[in-house]
């Protein structure tokens, strides 16, 4: 908790805060409620940012000292503003010398999980804290299991890089959970939750998912919120009554149950979707053909759509989260419109066909997608994407671009190869990672109105919304020379994928200085640049072969500039 507020704190420093609340905490328990002064009375998270501020060294230093003047959820909201999941600390912590560890006795060895611990909640701020402790117990078992092998470097390098791996992706999700729970007032976190839910466990009753859905959705809140006791204790509740009812819900979920107790909620996660179940199709055509539709709507809504969205999904397991709230947004539309009419049924009847044209123009735009892939190949398809994206949010700088741009070329070339269904599936799914941090990227700094737009409207349709942003015609580019967005040095001929983002750097400062150019004045422009690096890093002097080469390039941009 104290990490993933107070980033810039050493490891020292964090310790020393933890003790002084841990303290605090048992002073509280055993004194009698007359003795105890108010401040027992608070949870542990307000009792540590009320430490904090206390502290106004400590407060000033990692500039909370504006959300010092505020209290209560305004505090906490001002505090969470300041995480950041990108801040560039170094990689989980690495082992520096295994040998050593190996020798160290348990209780150093000990200190060595608890460094653990810090360095990952420090670089992922919003990653989930009974993660980050099943995660430490993973990480204790493979420093053990490693101090028995001949080849210790090599053993750890095999066994933590899973582990590094699953952190990475997973806090991903987490990051991406807290977000749309910010935005969307944690309606979309349960929709999302009630979805997974009913596709790992189709055969668990209606009430037993929608009760677990709720569970899992404050469980989210309070991870978000930084309150980690309440997420660990959640967590662990959660995974009683789920365990509880293993005969009910699932057979694939009693080998996690088995488990001890930190490994249960991640070995949940990562167990597969039980097999969907044969069900005949009369639950779904009651919320399209029966003629109470209106009244159940009008009467409880909310249960009413939960429980579509709940037979929706175990119907349709093998459909991205995305593409089922799409469904559920297009049907709670559906409702609004046609019980204000006096024939509803006549109206909600058309439903069926609604539904699946949402899925098949969802299916279409990632086959489409895919197909570019084929006939482009990555890096031309990664070129691709840099100058739609330039055109549709010009104010990111071409790093930025490049970056954002790169992920979604990555997301092709993994989700492409897969057949139909897990290639429609994970496209979907990368999709919808990759646009939460340009969101992200937005609610930090606005972008422009555009992808406010589709951040903001509807957390379901967010990827169309993207799909089909067109030029952004409000933007007005800063005038570039080509002297500027040309940089021709020799350590582009030291790596290559310097050389890369080099030229897809110049590829976006030229979109934004001419948004409507063909893609093919833009290829010629990027083919001779190549062409230079290629040539120079051929040459007995590059350097001299650069400024030659390099000034014809640039009668050339000046050219591509200068034209209509």
């Amino acid at each position: 908790m104290v990490a993933q507020f107070l980033q810039k704190l050493t490891f020292e420093e964090v310790q020393t805060i933890v003790e002084e609340v841990v303290d605090f905490a048992d002073k509280c328990k055993i004194l009698k409620a007359h003795e105890s002064p108010s401040e027992c009375s608070h949870q542990l998270l307000t009792t540590f940012l009320e430490h904090i501020c206390n502290n106004q060294g400590k407060a000033d230093e990692q500039e909370f000292s504006d959300c010092c003047k505020i209290n209560n959820k305004a505090r906490l909201k001002c505090f969470l503003l300041y995480k950041k999941d990108d801040a560039g600390y170094s990689d989980i912590f690495q082992i520096p010398n295994p040998e050593q560890i190996c020798e160290m006795d348990e209780e150093n060895q000990v200190s060595v999980k608890e460094r653990y611990i810090y360095e990952t909640s420090r670089k992922h701020p919003f990653l989930y804290g009974p993660t980050i402790l099943t995660m430490s117990a993973c990480y204790e078992t493979a420093l053990r299991s490693c101090c028995q092998e001949r080849n210790k470097t090599e053993c750890f390098q095999i066994k933590l890089e899973p582990i590094r791996k699953y952190v990475r992706e997973i806090s991903l999700r987490h990051h991406h959970l807290c977000e749309i729970g910010i935005k969307f007032k944690h309606q979309a976190a349960k929709a999302v939750e009630l979805v997974l839910l009913t596709k790992k466990l189709p055969e668990g009753n209606f009430s037993e998912i929608a009760r677990l859905a709720m569970d899992a959705k404050n469980l989210h809140q309070a991870c978000c919120e930084g309150d980690i006791v309440t997420c660990v204790l959640g967590r662990s509740q959660l995974m009683n009554y789920t365990c509880s009812k293993q005969l009910s819900l699932s057979s694939k979920i009693s080998s996690c149950c088995a488990q001890p107790v930190p490994f249960r909620g991640e070995c949940m996660i990562s167990s597969e979707n039980e097999q969907k179940p044969h069900l005949v199709s009369l639950p779904l055509r009651r919320f399209t053909e029966d003629r109470s539709v209106c009244e159940q709507f009008s009467h409880k809504p909310d249960d009413f759509l939960q429980e579509f969205l709940y037979e929706y999904s175990r119907r349709h397991s093998e459909l991205a989260v995305p593409v089922i709230l799409r469904v559920d947004t297009v049907y709670q539309n559906l409702l609004a419109n046609c019980c204000k009419l006096e024939n509803p049924l006549e109206c909600y009847s058309h439903g069926q066909e609604m539904f699946q044209r949402v899925v098949r123009e969802s299916h279409e735009r990632v086959k489409h997608l895919c197909d570019l892939h084929e006939k482009l190949g990555e890096a031309n398809f990664h070129d691709r994407f840099i100058i739609l994206y330039t055109k549709k949010a010009p104010q990111l700088s071409a790093q930025e671009l490049v970056m954002f741009t790169k992920n979604m070329a990555a997301a092709a070339t993994k989700c492409c190869p897969l057949r139909d269904e897990q290639q429609f599936a994970c496209m979907e799914d990368s999709a919808k990672l990759i646009l939460g941090a340009l969101c992200r990227r937005h609610e930090a700094e606005p972008i422009n109105a555009g992808v406010g737009h589709c951040c903001d409207d509807s957390y379901a349709f967010r990827k169309p919304c993207f799909d089909d942003l067109q030029v952004d015609r409000t933007y007005i580019s800063t005038p570039l020379s080509c002297e500027q967005v040309i940089s021709l040095k020799e350590n582009l001929c030291k790596a290559q994928e310097e050389f890369q983002t080099e030229k897809q750097k110049l590829l976006s400062n030229l979109v934004k200085q001419k948004p409507y150019a063909t893609e093919m004045q833009f290829r010629s422009m990027i083919d001779s640049f190549a062409h230079v690096v290629e040539k120079c890093c051929r040459a007995e002097t590059s350097e001299m072969c650069f400024r030659v080469q390099g000034s014809k390039l640039i009668e050339k941009c000046q050219s591509f500039l200068g034209s209509k």
